[in-house]
């Protein structure tokens, strides 16, 4: 077999498959996971002094499986990763259950590409991966920073920066902790937004930048997918981000702007008079529906708007969007439940009710387009009145992308919807003035 390799090594991916033909298919798990054999140029660690890898790539482009390799290189002390094995590593991604289900568990995360007598011991109750070698991986959240507070690492993988809710502070708890060895790095991977942060490392002299987008995978990803995919966004802002892995800037026309919004984040939760829940349900739920829009947002005694957090959900059936709307108001101690029905009518609230009957439910009923009613609320962020809990990222990418003729992909703004609704019950309508809570 390693004569094998050092032949493979050297040849096309004509003559590669060639090769493999004749193979047992143990002996191509042992290819499999030669990741110095299979993995493209952008996907080994890059040569010389740097301190930060940036991989940004698009959807499907490989980033999870060089993430993995990776930390497994650095784990075990392989040749090209480093020259010992390291002692402690982050695992950084946009919640712990991500971190688990992607990084960790997933086809193409940690597990998966360490054969079985190498493999971590996973400790779900710890968060924690503990290999042979004596080195420790720790599990982190990019929506709580100060679980980074005291630890320290020889490396950190960090996955879907752009995503994080906290991403400028939850960096800088990392950067802290990131102290032990003689050459203490990370790696970063994520599909680009145009994330300030991002910018920032991107411009750092301690950054290398290796870019992918999802056609470079080709390979390994199903036959149809690309094809439908390319077909269904290529050539748009959606298509150009997800799959070209491009950074794109505020539409031209769009109603809000990043640099707006950017100025406008809460690391806490202030003290509010009224907190409630708005809901943009999808018409129907399969697998081609419009997500629910789930937006909670709050008003305080000098009449700022806070948007909480967004609780959307993509392809959800109804008693799910149902469950989450009910569940969003109990956990966030809402007032008040704002459900849209032009497209549901009277079912909306009847499946709410199914949930918890005891909810109060508004429902709300559109007469004026998308647009017309999201320009008052836009005028609410122009004045510095509306700010956010954190970076909440496919919520604002709606609100940067939706001009006069909607979204530029052609896709209904369910989060932008639900979020109008909030805010306009909060601060526009007459009758939604502010009160004491409980009175």
């Amino acid at each position: 077999m390693t004569n094998l390799l050092d032949v493979l090594k050297n040849c096309s991916s004509s003559e590669i498959k060639s090769h493999l033909q004749g193979l047992s298919d143990e002996d191509r798990l042992v290819l499999y996971r030669d990741w110095q054999l299979l993995a493209r140029e952008d996907q080994l660690p890059p040569q010389g002094d740097w301190t930060t890898w940036l991989l940004i790539g698009g959807r499907g482009a490989g980033k999870t499986r060089t993430g993995a390799e990776w930390v497994r290189g650095m784990a075990l002390g392989l040749p090209g990763f480093a020259a010992r094995p390291v002692r402690r590593i982050a695992l950084v991604g946009e919640t712990l259950e991500d971190v688990r289900a992607v990084m960790v568990e997933g086809p193409s995360g940690i597990l998966s590409v360490h054969g079985k007598a190498e493999r971590p011991r996973f400790e779900p109750s710890k968060h924690q991966l503990v290999w042979h070698t004596g080195t420790i991986a720790q599990m982190f959240s990019g929506n709580r920073p100060n679980g980074l507070r005291g630890p320290q690492f020889d490396a950190a993988w960090c996955d879907e920066l752009c995503k994080w809710r906290y991403p400028d502070e939850t960096w800088d708890m990392l950067q802290f902790g990131l102290r032990l060895g003689d050459h203490p790095r990370q790696i970063v991977t994520t599909t680009p937004r145009p994330l300030p942060l991002l910018k920032r490392l991107m411009q750092d002299k301690g950054s290398v930048i290796d870019r992918a987008a999802t056609s470079a995978n080709a390979e390994n990803l199903a036959s149809d997918f690309l094809r439908r995919i390319t077909a269904q966004y290529g050539g748009t802002r959606l298509g150009r981000q997800e799959l070209e892995a491009e950074i794109l800037e505020d539409r031209e026309d769009a109603l809000w702007s990043r640099a707006v919004l950017d100025q406008l984040h809460l690391k806490e939760v202030p003290e509010l008079l009224r907190i409630v829940v708005a809901v943009d349900p999808p018409v129907t739920s399969h697998e081609k529906s419009d997500a629910c829009g789930i937006i909670v947002a709050g008003l305080d005694e000098q009449g700022q708007g806070t948007v909480l957090a967004d609780e959307s959900l993509e392809q959800a059936s109804p008693l799910q969007w149902a469950g989450a709307v009910v569940r969003a108001f109990h956990v966030h101690r809402a007032d008040r439940i704002i459900a849209e029905v032009n497209q549901g009518g009277e079912m909306v609230e009847t499946l709410i009710r199914q949930i918890d009957t005891n909810v109060p439910v508004r429902m709300v009923r559109a007469r004026r387009g998308k647009y017309l009613r999201a320009e008052p609320v836009a005028a609410l962020y122009e004045q510095g009145r509306v700010r956010h809990v954190g970076h909440l990222a496919q919520l604002e990418d709606e609100m940067c992308d939706f001009g006069p003729r909607g979204l530029s992909n052609g896709k209904s703004p369910d989060r932008l919807d639900a979020l109008v609704w909030a805010l306009t019950e909060l601060m526009l309508n007459r009758e939604a003035e502010p009160r004491v809570r409980g009175l």
